[in-house]
């Protein structure tokens, strides 16, 4: 008598568990931060514009003779890049950010930036 009883209990604990976990099986997966590449060379930007996502990080490859900056119009970041050398910066907000080499005004570069 108490068999029957056993596999009923089995059998809710079972469905109570299905209940539970299933929600987790298709929960989204979050997506990996990326490291998005911009080279730094004849006093350009390469690429000039990038897309990222927040958790992203920009590195810049300095292969100038020259150093460089890749300093935020908004002055939200501002990585020194020696000649021969990399910096970066992780994204914290989404939005849109123009930048520019502090040494050489007319080397620009935008991010964008989304959540």
């Amino acid at each position: 008598m108490t068999g029957g009883w056993d596999r009923r209990r089995a059998r809710v604990a079972l469905a109570i568990a299905g209940v539970v976990l299933l929600p987790a099986a298709f929960a989204p997966v979050a997506a990996s931060a990326e490291t998005i590449t911009v080279q730094v060379s004849k006093l350009a930007f390469v690429p000039t514009s990038v897309t990222a996502k927040i958790g992203d990080t920009i590195e810049w490859v300095n292969s100038d003779f020259v150093d460089h900056t890749a300093t935020a119009t908004d002055r939200g970041f501002d990585v020194k890049l020696p000649a021969g050398k990399t910096g970066s910066v992780t994204l914290t907000k989404a939005g849109t950010f123009p930048y520019f080499c502090r040494v050489h005004p007319m080397m620009k570069g935008t991010i964008a930036v989304t959540e």
